[in-house]
């Protein structure tokens, strides 16, 4: 049996833009992008902590040390500028190693720069 499992989060990212007139996806800073683990074009989901809205895109790999969390095309819909945002990413794995996965969590402060891992047992 495979099984869903959570690879990495960014927790509480502050929304910089919402880019309403663009193809679609969310431009992630690129330096958040590394710390998460996260690669340009992975699924990702979105949970709009402001508004409860839920919803799966894909990552754009935004200018490094920029802070960009900016949402485009439709999801820009489902948040404004100033939003509070989990940003998270799953892969699937045998049930095995489902048992061991440890998920790279990090927290940012407003400006959307990495302050800590939230998961201690993380490897960078």
């Amino acid at each position: 049996m495979n099984l869903f499992m959570l690879k990495c989060k960014i927790h509480r990212a502050t929304v910089t833009d919402a880019n309403l007139n663009y193809v679609g996806s969310i431009t992630i800073d690129e330096d958040l992008m590394d710390a998460a683990g996260l690669l340009e074009n992975e699924r990702v989901q979105i949970v709009n902590i402001n508004n409860g809205e839920r919803f799966d895109t894909y990552v754009i790999k935004g200018k490094r040390g920029k802070g960009d969390i900016c949402l485009n095309g439709a999801a820009a819909r489902l948040a404004h500028k100033g939003d509070k945002v989990i940003i998270m990413a799953y892969c699937m794995v045998d049930e095995e190693t489902a048992k061991n996965i440890k998920p790279m969590v990090i927290l940012v402060d407003e400006n959307n720069k990495m302050i800590e891992y939230l998961n201690e047992t993380c490897e960078k």
